[in-house]
């Protein structure tokens, strides 16, 4: 279970009043009612999750490292995200990960400098294409796979379409249509999960599998969180406790959250994590704003201004107790650089005083803290954090009074676009 403490009283944040609310909350969500409930398919998704679906989803990914040495996912949003994250804080820093084929992707930007670039990068390599949209016609991935659609046909033929695989809505939208048409590979995007939250389906684990990572053991942390925080306390659930405690920052004028990591392979996480509780929340006028840094790299640029900046924000540190591989700082026998004070330590060891510090100035400057931490980045306690995350996104949102499950604002942009590239119909 995730561990939470809070700069604040707890006492404070759960008034009668709020556990009502939650309690509320807790019903509607569990009995699937309320607003966007049609949107729920994640909440007992890994509880539910059939042996054969996995099995299909390995023996896809078994295939694709047989055949590819890169495999290109194309999508946007929480079609990439969920699966970049994992493979961000999964991978090795340097060199291949888990297995020979490099996962990389595509259509999450328009930029013709990448994908012409990505194009050249494939030249040589085996390559097999994931492309995953809902309706399909989603601008930046459908730009993105015609230009690569182009690319594999050119180069394999006929046998193109046994290197593209879909993944899509069930029935709808121009990738089935495709996907019938020319023989390829499919997997389904469920009607009831939302593309934030689609990370422990087909549209995360085939990315994350294909690199060579364990998605038996990361649904495993998920089943143990949905089993976790499936009991209403809010004495003793963190994912509650933590949705509490930044609705009661907000209304004492904390708009801004910061969450911060020590770990480099978290960064993803962070941006994972922004689209689900910025798309979640954003509406109607309200939302916590949510924003990320790295330390220590950040202490030296955007710390000073979270030291004695404007007092709206509040901080969460996202916390690892272990690290896979570290180093010890050793005793020089020259001591120029004035470091044989830390001789001794390890570097996981510096990160957790650094935190300690950062966490006491910060309080001292004015800012509430909250602080999450899990066990070690593997795929277990990473399905169990993206778990955690989801469900307390889902309470935070209620708490607002909001549908966490909608984005009716994005497609004002979309429609702006439209209009300026006189796309018919706009």
């Amino acid at each position: 279970m995730i561990e939470l403490t809070y700069s604040g009283s707890f006492e404070t944040v759960l008034t009668s009043e709020k556990k009502t609310a939650l309690q509320e909350i807790h019903t509607n969500l569990y009995n699937k009612e309320g607003r966007g409930s049609e949107f729920l398919g994640w909440l007992d998704w890994p509880g539910n999750m059939q042996p054969e679906f996995l099995e299909h989803i390995q023996q896809t990914a078994a295939t694709i490292q047989k055949k590819a040495d890169v495999l290109v996912v194309i999508g946007i949003g929480g079609s990439y995200l969920g699966a970049k994250a994992a493979l961000t804080a999964l991978s090795p820093y340097f060199g291949k990960g888990a297995a020979n084929t490099e996962v990389l992707f595509a259509g999450h930007q328009v930029s013709g400098e990448y994908l012409k670039q990505l194009l050249a990068y494939l030249d040589g390599k085996e390559v097999m294409v994931n492309v995953i949209s809902k309706s399909g016609k989603t601008t930046e991935p459908a730009l993105a796979f015609r230009f690569l659609k182009k690319y594999m046909e050119a180069r394999y033929g006929e046998e193109a379409a046994e290197r593209i695989i879909v993944t899509t809505d069930a029935e709808k939208g121009a990738l089935v249509n495709l996907a019938v048409e020319n023989g390829y590979g499919r997997f389904v995007v469920p009607e009831d999960v939302g593309g934030r939250y689609s990370v422990f389906t087909a549209v995360g684990l085939l990315p994350i599998a294909a690199a060579g990572f364990s998605i038996e053991q990361l649904m495993a942390g998920a089943k143990d969180a949905e089993k976790a925080y499936r009991e209403f306390d809010p004495e003793t659930n963190p994912a509650i406790r933590y949705a509490a405690a930044r609705h009661h920052l907000y209304t004492e004028g904390y708009t801004t959250e910061v969450m911060a990591v020590f770990e480099p392979k978290l960064t993803f996480i962070q941006e994972w994590w922004k689209q689900l509780f910025g798309e979640s929340e954003g509406k109607e006028g309200k939302g916590i704003f949510p924003a990320s840094v790295s330390f220590t790299t950040d202490l030296h640029s955007m710390g000073q201004y979270i030291q004695d900046g404007t007092r709206n924000l509040f901080e969460s540190f996202l916390l690892i107790k272990e690290s896979r591989e570290d180093l010890t700082v050793f005793e020089a026998e020259n001591d120029g650089d004035e470091l044989n004070y830390l001789a001794g330590i390890t570097l996981q060891e510096f990160n957790h005083i650094a935190y300690k510090g950062t966490s006491a100035a910060h309080l001292e400057g004015g800012v509430p803290q909250l602080s999450l931490t899990f066990e070690r980045v593997d795929e277990f306690h990473l399905g169990h954090l993206f778990y955690f995350y989801m469900i307390s996104c889902a309470y935070s949102a209620y708490l607002l009074d909001i549908n966490p499950f909608d984005q009716p604002g994005v497609e004002d942009y979309k429609n702006n676009i439209f209009k300026l590239l006189k796309k018919p119909g706009y």
